[in-house]
This record gives structure tokens, C-alpha cells and sequence, in this order.
């Protein structure tokens, strides 16, 4: 998963063996980001036997077991022996890397890491994605239905990636009779992270599509954790999706954040965010701004009725990633100085939108020499 600043912190004393009565839990990805959150609060948790943690280099939670190798790596079974439950989140959802090469990184780790729980006797893996996988269209349910049928492209940063990681779930269980997979969904996750959502809020104005429904529903990340939690405790099970109760109108995030809009219709909004990215000027394809035009806040019911509650509420969580957003300068998913961010902030037309395009053109062909 992406990276967020650590949080949330163990309270356990590290002379104190993790020999509880609870299940072995191996997290995958646990030096860092949500892995390296988890972890801390498996190891503090009376109700976790024995933390295995694997990750490419060795985080800083002496108190769990560690493994220093990649989640490709087929000696992985090795190092899942004995545990009874896989969290699973050694993703790479960085918006600079390589598209080809983030998703042979998702893909091959999530089918090496679900053969290996298998080969190893693990009875559960925990895979988290996205609530994106619903697909944001202007038809959807507002709240979606857990149960809902998955309609996302690969179109957006990183979902196809997801797509193919929620089918290697479903398959898994069919190939490897006694494997349960359990998926988390979380809504825009806050907290450390950096997606094209999260960048939205970075932007001088907010870009809104004519004609649009934006909807806007939150996770914050400790409550992604205490929601991974509760599934490394088998306490839910199947597909559910995590974040805060209810959902904002695209008018309730405006006047909450004082951030004024940007409207353009939608032919100039999706064809400019192409260009960019079909140039290389931008990270995010113009299939993010699906996500920011359509609703896609989901039911978190499956949470609810085992007993779960999310800690922050979706005007905390927005009030957080402002404050975490706080000088940095973003237009169309791009990061900019302060003076291209204040010129790009008076592109109110279609005109001056293209000319903005133009401008970042030149830029980028001086800086290489062209």
C-alpha cells in the first residue's frame, strides 16, 4: 500500500514473548505504510499469539518475527509456516512508477503470496484493495451495496491492478480447497497517503465536471487497521468494504475546506487530463477523474454487524488531509511551485485550460532541451 506516517505505536514491552493464545499472523509489506501500522497494533494486541513480518528490508517493530525478502520470492511458503492468517499488503501503488512494472510487482506478489499461504497450511489471507473496484458511475446506488457488482476499468491509476488481485482472490479459495480469502475495501484512504484522490485537495481550485455528482466518503488509515484487525481475527469474513459512516456532498467538501471550484465541461476536463498524460506531464490518466465526477461511497454494514465502529468521521478525515496537504501545489494530478500553482489557479475556461496545457508542454520540452 501506499506510505503513511506511522501512527499508531505498540504498547507492549519488547522483553515480553508474543506467545499469546491468539492466531499467528504473518503481514506482508510491515515496514512501512499501512503493513508497518498493522503490525504495530498486532504485536500490542492480547488477542494476537505471534506477529511474522516480511518485507523487502526489516521495519522497525522489533517485537514481531521478521523475514527480509520479496513477496515474489517462491521461499516465501517457508517463511509463512506455522501462521494461521496472511495480511497481505506488499502493493505498490505509487503514482510515478512504472504502470507495466507496478502491475507485474500487484500481480505476481498476490499470486506467489496466495500459493505460498496454501503450500504453507494457511487457513486465511486477507487481501486489501479498493472500494475504486465498484467503478464510479453516474448510476450507482448511493451507498453502494457491498454485494454490488464490480463495473471499474482499468482505466484509473492502479484499479486494473486491483481488478486482477480481487479475481486471484476469488480463484484462490477453488484451487486451494481450505484457503479463505478475506478482501478489505477502503474508501479514499487519508493518512500519509499520496493517490490522485488525496492530490485533488492539493489543487488551487477544485476541478468539478458540468453536469457531475461527486460524492465523497473517507478511510482513515487507523481505522483501515483496526478493520484488518478485526479480519486477522476471522471477527469478518468475504468481501467488505471500510470507511466512515455516511458520505459529503461535493457542496459540503467546498464550503468545509474554503476551496472554490473550478467547473469545466466535461468534453475539455477528460480531453485535457488525456493530453497530459498522454505526454508524460502527468501521473494520472484521465480515468482518475471518474472518481471525483461519480459517486462510489459504498455500505460498510459487514463492519457494523461484527461490532466494528470507524474512529473518524468523514469531515475529520477531510480536516486531516487538508492539514496533510497543507503547501503542496497540484493541478491535474501534477505537482507544482507555488507561481505555476497561483496561474493555473485562474484557468476557468476551456480556452485558458488549453493554453495551461500548452504551457506545461513548453516547459517540460525546455527542461529537456527539445
Amino acid at each position: 500500500m501506499s506510505s503513511p506516517d506511522p501512527q499508531v505505536r505498540a504498547t507492549r514491552n519488547p522483553s515480553t514473548p508474543l506467545t499469546g493464545r491468539g492466531p499467528v499472523v504473518a503481514v506482508t509489506g510491515a515496514a512501512s505504510g499501512v503493513g508497518e501500522l498493522l503490525t504495530r497494533r498486532l504485536v500490542a494486541s492480547d488477542d494476537i499469539g505471534r506477529v511474522i513480518a516480511i518485507d523487502e528490508r526489516r521495519g522497525d517493530v522489533p517485537e514481531a518475527h521478521w523475514h527480509v525478502l520479496d513477496v515474489r520470492d517462491p521461499a516465501i511458503a517457508e517463511k509463512f509456516r506455522g501462521a494461521d492468517v496472511v495480511v497481505h499488503l506488499a502493493l505498490d501503488l505509487d503514482l510515478e512508477t512504472d504502470a507495466a512494472a507496478r502491475t507485474a510487482y500487484n500481480v505476481r506478489g498476490t499470486q506467489t503470496v496466495l500459493t505460498a499461504a496454501a503450500a504453507a497450511g494457511v487457513h486465511r489471507v486477507v487481501l486489501c484493495t479498493s472500494a475504486m473496484v465498484y467503478g464510479a458511475l453516474s448510476d450507482n446506488d448511493v451507498p453502494l451495496s457491498e454485494d454490488a457488482e464490480l463495473r471499474a476499468t482499468a482505466e484509473a491509476t492502479g484499479v486494473g491492478d486491483l481488478l486482477e488481485i480481487e479475481r486471484l482472490g476469488r480463484r484462490a479459495p477453488r484451487a486451494h480447497p481450505g484457503l479463505n480469502v478475506t478482501v478489505a475495501r477502503p474508501a479514499v484512504l487519508v493518512g500519509g497517503t499520496d493517490t490522485a484522490l488525496t492530490r485533488y485537495f492539493e489543487s488551487p481550485r477544485l476541478l468539478v465536471v458540468a453536469g457531475s455528482r461527486p460524492t465523497w466518503q473517507f478511510c482513515h488509515v487507523e481505522d483501515l487497521v483496526s478493520a484488518l484487525e478485526y479480519a486477522a481475527l476471522e471477527k469478518v469474513d468475504g468481501e467488505f468494504a471500510v470507511g466512515c459512516d455516511g458520505w459529503l456532498e461535493q457542496e459540503e467538501i467546498e464550503e468545509l475546506s474554503g476551496i472554490r471550484r473550478m467547473e469545466l465541461p466535461s468534453a475539455v476536463a477528460l480531453g485535457a487530463a488525456a493530453r497530459l498524460h498522454r505526454i508524460g506531464l502527468t501521473p494520472s490518466p484521465a480515468g482518475d477523474l471518474a472518481y471525483t465526477m461519480h459517486p462510489w461511497v459504498v455500505s460498510v454494514g459487514r463492519l457494523h454487524d461484527a461490532g466494528w465502529r470507524p474512529q473518524w468521521t468523514n469531515e475529520e478525515v477531510l480536516a486531516a488531509l487538508l492539514e496533510e496537504v497543507q503547501g503542496r501545489h497540484t493541478v491535474a494530478g501534477r505537482r507544482l511551485g507555488r507561481k505555476d500553482a497561483t496561474a493555473a489557479a485562474g484557468a476557468a475556461g476551456a480556452t485558458v485550460a488549453l493554453l495551461g496545457t500548452a504551457a506545461l508542454v513548453r516547459r517540460a520540452r525546455k527542461r529537456r532541451g527539445l
